[in-house]
């Protein structure tokens, strides 16, 4: 290859050096980027709709988790417009590959909300249907779902059914070695996959300066052959632009997509975590300015495309989603221990036969079968 090829393929590859932007802070449309399209108006105020009833079962689920119906949550408050971007972006025949902090997409999804936050409540594996869903089980190990969404990806690709795979995956979750392993493998193998790395700034409460001196994580797309973007993430407008585009392209046969979402997580990392121990609530409140969901209503009133009403409507879609979740999450659950052996492996290991024998002996010694969990449970 000579070396002018070689630069242009280059270039093919290298994100824009200034994050995609369709929408400033304020609210105010701002002169499209080159090659990226607006996306239709009904889109963005049904994605307006979902943002705001997201942010409702986000918090509801917060406040759940609080009076101990949950174990734990991790909130996606501030990055609404990565959620329901994602969502958005995909049609029902393609694959969403989520992690623990994806709740809010995977409601979007139209998954049902008890179900979804199943994991997340101690009762089971994952509480939906994968394959019904299109929808891989929310992932807690840091990227070890990027691997399965580009083995998944390439899997549609030989079989000819058509379809994408779009998997979320943390800043703190491309420094660990599945993730650049994920990236090399769709590559090599130009698999319908687009990654969406949702940088909040922090892994924990590791900040992004601590985890990579790389001038933007999409920057890491080239080294692998993989086309990269960066986007402002809190700007609903470009990032469903950005991955739409992605999504498509990857559709056609394009290949995969790296796509750095510059956001940032507003409440804690869980309800375990004390945030004012590693950040500012100066650097809180700058980014609270920048909040996703009132930007968008700001530039869509500003264009005429949302009234009073609208809102009003989806205010209240919010609310009747945060009183089914209470319901929901306030019924007593059946919790049978032997479950835990049930789906570990299509065969279950000897070691595995033997402690669940081991276990079911107790229970009928003490006289236990289900033991019935109700809302402190």
């Amino acid at each position: 290859m000579s070396s002018e090829s070689l630069r242009q393929s280059v270039d093919q590859l290298l994100p824009s050096f200034d994050p995609v932007r369709f929408v400033a802070v304020d609210g105010s449309a701002l002169e499209p980027p080159a090659g990226y399209s607006r996306p239709p108006d009904a889109v963005l105020v049904e994605a307006f709709h979902r943002m705001v009833v997201g942010r409702r079962f986000d918090a509801q689920a917060t406040v759940l988790t609080r009076q101990g119906r949950l174990a734990v949550y991790p909130s996606s408050r501030g990055q609404e417009a990565c959620q329901i971007g994602s969502v958005l972006a995909l049609r029902a025949e393609d694959w969403l590959f989520p992690t623990y902090r994806d709740s809010m997409a995977l409601f979007a999804r139209g998954l049902d909300p008890v179900e979804l936050l199943t994991l997340l409540r101690g009762e089971w594996h994952c509480g939906y249907d994968p394959t019904v869903w299109r929808t891989a089980p929310q992932c807690t190990p840091l990227a070890t779902q990027t691997v399965h969404a580009v083995g998944l990806a390439d899997a549609l690709r030989r079989r000819g059914r058509g379809g994408v795979v779009l998997v979320l995956v943390g800043d703190g979750g491309t420094s660990e070695g599945d993730f650049h392993e994920a990236l090399n493998f769709a590559g090599v193998l130009r698999a319908p996959v687009v990654f969406l790395v949702q940088n909040n700034g922090y892994a924990i409460s590791v900040p992004l300066a601590r985890q990579s001196a790389a001038p933007a994580l999409a920057f890491r797309g080239v080294g692998y052959g993989v086309s990269a973007e960066q986007v402002d993430g809190n700007d609903l407008v470009a990032t469903l632009a950005v991955l739409s585009a992605a999504v498509e392209r990857a559709r056609a046969g394009g290949g995969p997509s790296l796509v750095e979402a510059h956001t940032y997580r507003v409440s804690a990392h869980t309800n375990a975590d004390d945030a004012s121990r590693y950040r500012e609530e100066a650097e809180v409140a700058r980014w609270r300015a920048a909040d996703p969901v009132e930007r968008l209503e700001r530039y869509l009133r500003g264009r005429e495309l949302l009234t009073d009403a609208d809102v009003a409507a989806a205010e209240a879609a919010g609310e009747r989603a945060a009183e089914e979740l209470r319901k929901g999450l306030g019924e007593r659950m059946q919790v049978d221990p032997l479950e835990m052996f049930t789906h570990v492996f299509a065969e279950p290991t000897p070691q595995l036969v033997e402690q669940r024998a081991q276990l079911a002996a107790e229970l009928a010694a003490g006289g236990a079968g289900g033991e019935e969990v109700g809302r402190d449970g």
